[in-house]
């Protein structure tokens, strides 16, 4: 029995990340992509993983608008 892989029906067009409008959401984001970088993710740009350290990669990364994100609103009843 073979595993077979399914091919994505559409391809979606790549679409800018939102702008990081906070230095908190800047923080936090290049935390998340450091993570990912520790357990092995590559890199998303061009840069020496063996010279620079994963967070400041990450850091580049969302300063260059690499990393993509979406920023979700609570609803005024949750709070």
């Amino acid at each position: 029995m073979t595993a077979t892989t399914k091919e994505p029906e559409e391809i979606t067009e790549e679409t800018p990340a939102p702008e990081v409008d906070s230095k908190y959401r800047l923080i936090i984001l290049a935390a998340k992509r450091s993570k990912q970088l520790q357990r092995g993710a590559r890199p998303r740009i061009d840069i020496d993983a063996l010279k620079h350290k994963n967070t400041r990669i990450a850091l580049e990364e969302v300063m260059r608008g690499r990393v993509h994100f979406t920023v979700t609103k609570k609803d005024e009843e949750d709070e």
